[in-house]
């Protein structure tokens, strides 16, 4: 990326931006501990769970009105 005319904040947005949608910053916090097989299942079943319900939740109807 070329900074031009000292727009440095905005290269850096830019940068940041590019990091975070490849996921090299989430896998590298990912390997600086060591997480358990079993934990690592945990934790995605309740990301699964909390999925599930934030779609259930929206497919609810609205509350009637009378």
């Amino acid at each position: 990326m070329i900074v031009q005319d000292g727009q440095v904040e905005k290269a850096m947005r830019k940068f940041k931006k590019k990091i975070q949608n490849s996921g090299l910053l989430q896998e590298l916090r990912d390997r600086e501990t060591y997480t358990k097989p079993t934990t690592r299942r945990k934790v995605k079943a309740g990301q699964a769970r909390s999925r599930w319900r934030r779609y259930v939740k929206s497919q609810e109807l609205p509350p009637r009105q009378y």
